[in-house]
């Protein structure tokens, strides 16, 4: 897109990627895209969520795939979920087809690799601000997800930031105790999150579950 007029007087746009300088360069590109343009930016999911529950008007989020706590495309379906109206723009360090045509099958806006110079990446979010959906026109897209794994991330999508939180420690081998102490709860709290889980994915053990989650996790 050549045009580089403001989309609209005023605008709100979240930043969720855990690299705080990476999430400054990203404020370089957001430059023209409005008159007046305020910027949250969220280090984790939770700051994210807490961000779009906070009654702002935000007009795009853009997200990164692998921040702590998140399980794979967890994050991106979870906020698909419960903000429905909000386009989520997943701006990620991973150029895999397969990867970019999954988030654009879950809800994502766009998919803009980290390395697309900032000029494209203003130009492709005007392009997504006005309605258009964006994909890197070099990379070629993968197969459609199976109804599998649809399933699988439409059930992670009922899980809270929380309960995403302690999936992802039990994918990473934690036991009971030490999630309590990385979250500062108790041992009963993370066993609820616990049950929770395995009644959301439908599932019978945490083994189970850290399987399920496995099938989502995004390569590179």
């Amino acid at each position: 897109m050549n045009n580089k007029t403001p989309v609209s007087g005023s605008g709100t746009i979240v930043i969720a990627d855990d690299h705080p300088l990476f999430r400054g360069a990203l404020r370089q590109a957001l430059h023209g895209l409005f008159t007046h343009l305020t910027v949250v930016e969220a280090g984790t999911l939770e700051e994210a969520t807490s961000a779009l529950s906070s009654g702002q008007d935000i007009d795009l989020v853009l997200l990164d795939l692998k921040m702590p706590g998140v399980s794979g495309f967890s994050g991106l379906s979870f906020l698909r979920a419960q903000h429905p109206a909000v386009p989520v723009v997943v701006i990620s360090g991973v150029e895999d087809g397969a990867t970019i045509r999954t988030c654009m099958e879950f809800g994502a806006a766009g998919y803009i690799p980290k390395t697309t110079p900032i000029e494209a990446i203003n130009d492709a979010l005007r392009a997504i601000l006005n309605g258009e959906h964006w994909t890197p026109p070099d990379i070629p897209l993968g197969e459609n997800a199976d109804k599998e794994t649809n399933d699988l991330v439409r059930r992670l999508a009922s899980l809270t930031p929380q309960q995403m939180r302690v999936l992802t420690m039990l994918s990473e081998g934690l036991l009971n105790k030490q999630i309590a102490y990385e979250l500062s709860v108790s041992e009963a709290t993370v066993k609820a999150h616990v049950s929770a889980i395995l009644l959301k994915l439908g599932v019978e053990s945490r083994t189970q579950a850290v399987i399920a989650a496995s099938k989502l996790e995004i390569p590179g």
